[in-house]
């Protein structure tokens, strides 16, 4: 191991990932390719968080530099290591063998052989959330990682995938304890090991079950009793642990989690519209992410129309809960003219962002696809007397840089888990049909 710091250098993506990525290297260097600053200024335009994140890192690198010239290596400030911009270098005879095409992957591929032959005693590592570029590395020998400031750990991955805790082998009265007193258990009727505020749990004995969450203020067990949000009934207990979490005044924002067809938006929704007095506006919001790398200016009709096709799923899940209705129903009225004078919005994500959230019930569909930092964006928006939920699967990314470890959803659970405002639930049983359940589970 090299006694020197080491060198890091930076592709693209990262600086797209998180504008701030300059503050977590400590003591080591840093080399941003040349092209990289090239292709950076492609996305400068734009209200998206990439957009957004482009023009805010040029932003911390001017203030890094100052009056600077970049013809070296500059200090990045105290306890910081140095910076320098690389310009290209020809490509050496082992990638001209290799790669045919002259692109801003193997130019930065170049920078980082370059480095690594110019400095044998130091350690230069490419930084980059391109697993094919990853892999090219190491095919030349070049140490390559992922951009790992706000990976989530697989043992955090495991727990949040276990969610609910069961206990077996109750007392018989400490059973009926918990629903003949309204605080619920105490940590002297019960031993609970590593609890956290709103763990939800499943008590058994010989007689039966009964469900439980854990009030960290109070330090106990409460009951949950059954729900029931705008004609959408529970249909397992995880669901019911669900709306339990979604209609709690008290617990502000929501993570649901689990596979295709079990239910999270669904009831997202119900428990929204059940408390539609207590909102000025019901949001439910997802990103456009097409599909096959389809750009939406080749859809045909106005943006409304290009949009249409991305919020199916949604309307979709308002569709279910209206045919639980009758048509004549007060409920059912209720949602037609909440449509109309837009209480209720499905949007895109993108027309959600940069609006103040206040008393507004907030359903953020598909939160697998955004990353850490969007979802800090989103919450840090929330005013007072609003609720955000968001909703996903961990295991069906769309974006190319995000994976179970690193996309916001995951980010958010792990990071909030154990707070008082928080509950994380997630739902296992399929419930859309049969054949949904096994087909997301097996294939």
């Amino acid at each position: 191991m090299s006694k020197y710091p080491k060198i890091f250098v930076f592709d693209t993506n990262v600086l797209l990932h998180d504008h701030k990525c300059l503050d977590h290297f400590q003591e080591n260097d840093i080399v941003i390719p040349i092209i990289v600053l090239e292709e950076l200024d492609k996305f400068k335009k734009g209200n998206d968080q990439i957009n957004f994140n482009a023009r805010e890192f040029a932003r911390e690198l001017d203030k890094i530099l100052g009056d600077k010239m970049l013809d070296g290596w500059i200090g990045m400030g105290p306890g910081r290591g140095r910076l320098k911009v690389e310009m290209g270098h020809p490509f050496p005879e082992v990638m001209q063998d290799s790669f045919y095409e002259d692109t801003p992957d193997h130019r930065i591929l170049v920078v980082a052989q370059y480095m690594k032959e110019n400095n044998p005693d130091r350690q230069v590592i490419l930084i980059t959330k391109d697993v094919n570029l990853r892999i090219k590395a190491k095919a030349l020998s070049i140490q390559a990682q992922d951009y790992l400031t706000d990976k989530v750990k697989e043992e955090s991955i495991v727990s949040l995938s276990k969610g609910i805790v069961k206990l077996n082998r109750v007392a018989p009265q400490t059973m009926a304890r918990l629903y003949q007193t309204p605080e619920g258990l105490s940590s002297k009727d019960i031993r609970l090991k590593g609890a956290h505020a709103n763990q939800y749990y499943i008590l058994r004995n010989n007689n039966g079950t009964a469900m439980a969450r854990y009030e960290a203020s109070t330090r106990r067990l409460v009951p949950v009793s059954s729900h029931r949000a705008y004609g959408i009934s529970p249909r397992n207990t995880e669901q019911n642990f669900a709306l339990d979490a979604l209609l709690n005044p008290n617990i502000s924002l929501v993570s649901l989690t689990g596979i295709a067809g079990t239910g999270k938006t669904l009831l997202a929704l119900a428990a929204a519209l059940a408390q539609e007095d207590e909102y000025d506006q019901i949001l439910l919001a997802r990103p456009v992410i097409p599909l096959k790398n389809q750009e939406m200016g080749f859809l045909p009709g106005d943006i409304k129309e290009k949009l249409a096709p991305y919020m199916l799923p949604l309307m979709d899940n308002l569709s279910v809960i209206k045919g639980q209705l009758k048509s004549n129903s007060r409920e059912f009225i209720r949602i037609e003219e909440m449509l109309k004078n837009e209480k209720l919005l499905i949007s895109p994500l993108a027309y959600i962002r940069g609006r103040s959230l206040s008393k507004v019930f907030f359903i953020v569909d598909e939160s697998q696809n955004l990353t850490p930092h969007e979802v800090k964006t989103i919450i840090t928006r929330a005013g007072e007397g609003s609720k955000l939920v968001f909703t996903g699967d961990i295991h069906q990314i769309d974006q190319p840089y995000l994976d179970m470890h690193s996309n916001g959803l995951t980010y958010l659970t792990d990071k909030m888990l154990g707070q008082e405002l928080f509950a994380h639930i997630n739902l296992v049983k399929g419930e859309r049909s049969r054949l949904a359940e096994v087909a997301g589970t097996i294939l």
